[in-house]
């Protein structure tokens, strides 16, 4: 079972040194002190539920693989990754420095569902998903 008490699982799954995700959990700590608490309390501790978001986000495995990692329901996991994904994202920009370079990248990325998704020239049903970072800082715009 992978957990963000074992120092070894923070780097491959996050990209992160333990230390910066040490200061990214402060961070939403801090931001989700706000919420009220209501309802059952999770099974994961906050280390484990934002480890197991950067998972998902880092290695697009389905939610099934994500919960037998983590020893949680996939329900759980996606519960969790509702929840605290909004909690990492950055806010987006509204301006940016004249001559500030932005790279935009697309993928597509193979989904079931057919209502949303298009065939594409590999017969395969995708979701087009486009990217823009700054091209200095290297971070999501």
């Amino acid at each position: 079972m992978i957990t963000a008490s074992e120092p070894s699982w923070i780097h491959p799954f996050t990209g992160l040194s333990p230390r910066s995700f040490g200061r990214l959990v402060t961070v939403v700590q801090r931001e989700s002190a706000a919420e009220p608490r209501t309802g059952r309390p999770w099974g994961l501790s906050l280390e484990d539920r934002i480890l197991l978001v950067a998972a998902y986000w880092r290695t697009n495995l389905t939610m099934r693989q994500l919960a037998l990692l983590f020893g949680t329901s996939k329900s759980a996991a996606d519960r969790i990754i509702d929840h605290i994904g909004p909690l990492l994202a950055l806010p987006p920009r509204r301006r940016f420095a004249r001559g500030t370079v932005l790279i935009v990248d697309g993928t597509l990325v193979p989904t079931r569902d057919h209502a949303v998704a298009e065939q594409s020239k590999n017969y395969r049903y995708s979701t087009n998903h486009q990217v823009v970072i700054d091209a200095d800082t290297r971070l999501v715009v």
